[in-house]
């Protein structure tokens, strides 16, 4: 049982695959049941990543694919922690506000660790980050890659 873990799993459709997420309660419990509550809810599925920065992260989360929406709930509360913001990391967007996060976020894909203790980590791609690696470049890409399906399960 003490393997058991919560998986977030991006489909990121026929040109990419399936990018397997380990949730990080202990870290943000706040912003994990928010993230399983928005994929319950299908709020993910067909979510543009429409902000893709080669060497930092790719950014989605926005049902306007601009970054400038959210969902209708309430903001959350910064749960800032010293996990570091590394290759896989997945962690909470939000605007200057520390508690402005609400339904984006991002994917790192090299060390972004002036990140540390700003933004809440609430993850770790633990499979198929090269599908992350592959999504379409660019602020916003010109063909953005997109969430197909998103779910939650016990991995």
């Amino acid at each position: 049982m003490a393997d058991e873990y919560l998986t977030l799993t991006l489909d990121t459709g026929s040109g990419g695959g399936d990018v397997k997420i380990k949730l990080r309660p202990d870290l943000a419990p706040g912003h994990v049941e928010r993230i399983k509550e928005l994929t319950g809810e299908g709020f993910y599925d067909g979510v543009k990543f429409h902000r893709v920065i080669p060497g930092f992260m790719a950014q989605g989360g926005c049902p306007q694919g601009t970054g400038m929406g959210g969902s209708d709930k309430p903001d959350l509360q910064a749960e800032f922690n010293a996990e570091p913001h590394v290759r896989g990391v997945c962690s909470m967007a939000r605007t200057s506000y520390p508690h402005s996060a609400n339904s984006q976020f991002f994917i790192c894909f090299d060390d972004a660790t002036f990140l540390d203790k700003q933004y809440t980590v609430w993850g770790q791609v633990v499979e198929g980050m090269e599908h992350v690696d592959a999504l379409p470049k660019g602020e916003p890409p010109r063909e953005p890659g997109k969430i197909v399906k998103a779910t939650v399960s016990e991995g």
